[in-house]
């Protein structure tokens, strides 16, 4: 290689050290990693419009081949990749899903990658733990920069939280005729509380991406049975080395188990795909990307709990996953992802409010919190989820990265704090105070989980119902909800609490979206739109339900 060699940077790929990390010392140069190579879609332009169409009326899902063959990566550019990595000594470790998913998986000591990709790797240690991280950009060979979009796994940090609560209080009063200051649902009662329309899901797939952990089958076996309730399939997708490994049920485990669980109770005739990846940009991103992407599972609907302030992330992760989700919304897939349980700051500590990312992306289902207290199946009140500082607050507010799609103009959404964003979140909200928390079973323990983590397999659960009764996916919600026929038939509003600055008022807030789901009005205002938003009547007015808006 020439010593005069020209380099690009990949835009948008600059690193920090995570708050309060230092160097601990050199990588071993010998140590060996993988990394991900996004490329450009072989018909920009064309992806470019395609994406223009998918909020507006009539717009018709694509199949994945289709979709592969139209919009992945170029044969021609995989081929450079190829070149590349043999130029640098790395290899390519072939997935045969390279197109669909616009990734090529390549591995090579520290050395040769640090060489590739102009970057000086170094131990760091933090808080969260150790991890290989990098500062600066990541930068390629001129000649490849035009088809280099991405590059992730260089450094490994962890990225994501998870978003789930564990009920702290020791009394646990099971779901009573009567409001109690701390009462426990299983998820399927949840959906009865929510008016879900009836099926168990049969046909579909929900797709369910995890950063660690793991479930153990005759937790599930035994849960389901003691709801009387068949156990649903469910299949582990192993993504980047990541694999079902359960062992900490106060960790990741509970995470897992809550998701399977609340989304299986309400869909047990479904299956279920878990993909597992690492906890780093490249991990999540590769494990959505493969669940989209995955011809064989299939999934209709994708459920998320893990995510992390908007701020946290690197532009060129921001803008691979929203090209993630663009491709979701494109097949049909309907992604729903927590808001976060953090309140207005979403846990950062600089005094100006977050909102969580992936939940902040615009072609997914942001999911927010609420509480619940009912009497006789009944909601008797909801109102914003919000424990005080130590006992969590839904997520919401306002991106700073994404703009305000037109789907949200006139649904009085904040100004954003920046230039270029304006996206409000979260679009929907449901029960997730572990107050009136979920009876999940996880490694052979009892447990009452809340969070917003619960809130995005309920809603993936309710979606996977929507699919079975109409016979088809119902995609990309949002264009869909926010019209006013839809968001009047389909929602509870809720007017009561504040998740930290921002509070509920009637319509959409920054709390709860446009509120908790009526899931049979929902499927009825769905079913009148016929797949459009054009047919939706726009004099219906707002639904309003005194009783839950009531502290």
């Amino acid at each position: 290689m020439s010593p005069s060699r020209s380099f690009t940077v990949v835009p948008g790929s600059e690193r920090q050290p995570m708050p309060g990390a230092s160097v601990t010392g050199s990588c071993d140069l010998n140590q060996t990693a993988e990394v991900s190579v996004r490329l450009r879609s072989k018909a920009e332009a064309k992806l470019a419009q395609l994406t223009g169409k998918l909020s507006k009326p009539g717009f018709k899902h694509i199949s994945r081949k289709e979709f592969a063959e139209t919009y992945g990566a170029d044969p021609a550019d995989v081929k450079q990749i190829r070149k590349f990595a043999k130029e640098f000594g790395l290899k390519v470790r072939e997935t045969g899903n390279e197109l669909a998913r616009r990734t090529v998986l390549l591995s090579g000591t520290v050395s040769n990658l640090q060489k590739a990709f102009k970057v000086e790797l170094n131990e760091y240690s933090c808080l969260k733990g150790n991890y290989r991280g990098r500062v600066g950009p990541v930068s390629v060979p001129a000649e490849y920069a035009k088809i280099i979009v991405g590059v992730f796994g260089l450094d490994n940090r962890p990225q994501a939280e998870t978003h789930f609560r564990l009920l702290t209080q020791p009394a646990r009063h099971k779901h009573k005729a009567t409001p109690s200051a701390t009462t426990s649902y299983n998820p399927n009662e949840v959906a009865q509380i929510y008016d879900y329309p009836t099926g168990d899901g049969s046909g579909q797939c929900i797709g369910i991406i995890e950063l660690g952990g793991g479930f153990q089958t005759t937790d599930l076996s035994n849960y389901f049975q003691s709801l009387s309730l068949n156990t649903p399939q469910v299949t582990a997708v192993s993504v980047d080395g990541g694999t079902n490994s359960p062992g900490d049920p106060s960790g990741p485990d509970a995470e897992v188990m809550l998701d399977i669980e609340v989304s299986g109770a309400i869909a047990p005739g479904a299956k279920i795909a878990v993909y597992f990846a690492p906890n780093t940009d490249q991990g999540f991103l590769d494990a959505v990307t493969t669940a989209v992407h995955d011809t064989t599972n299939q999934p209709s609907v994708i459920s998320i709990s893990w995510g992390q302030a908007e701020s946290e992330w690197t532009s060129q992760a921001l803008t691979n996953f929203d090209q993630a989700f663009q491709a979701a919304a494109a097949i049909g897939v309907t992604v729903c992802i927590a808001a976060g349980d953090n309140g207005s700051s979403d846990g950062v500590t600089d005094g100006s409010n977050h909102v969580d990312f992936p939940a902040s992306d615009p072609f997914v289902l942001g999911c927010g919190g609420t509480t619940i207290k009912t009497s006789n199946n009944q909601i008797v009140s909801e109102t914003v989820w919000n424990g005080g500082a130590s006992g969590g607050a839904t997520g919401g507010g306002v991106s700073n990265s994404f703009p305000l799609p037109t789907w949200q103009q006139g649904f009085n959404v904040p100004a954003p704090t920046v230039a270029g964003g304006g996206r409000g979140v979260p679009d929907v909200s449901g029960d997730a105070d572990p107050n009136s928390g979920y009876n999940i079973l996880v490694d052979g323990e009892s447990a009452v989980v809340g969070g917003t983590s619960a809130v995005a397999p309920l809603w993936a659960g309710l979606v996977a119902r929507i699919n079975q009764d109409t016979g088809k996916a119902i995609g990309f919600l949002n264009p869909l909800i926010y019209a006013q026929a839809v968001e009047a038939e389909g929602f509870l509003d809720i007017t009561q609490g504040n998740n930290g600055a921002y509070s509920a008022a009637t319509g959409w807030d920054p709390c709860t979206g446009l509120g908790s789901p009526d899931g049979t009005g929902l499927l009825a205002a769905l079913r009148g739109t016929s797949g459009t938003a054009a047919t939706i009547n726009a004099s219906a007015t707002r639904k309003s339900r005194k009783s839950k808006s009531a502290a």
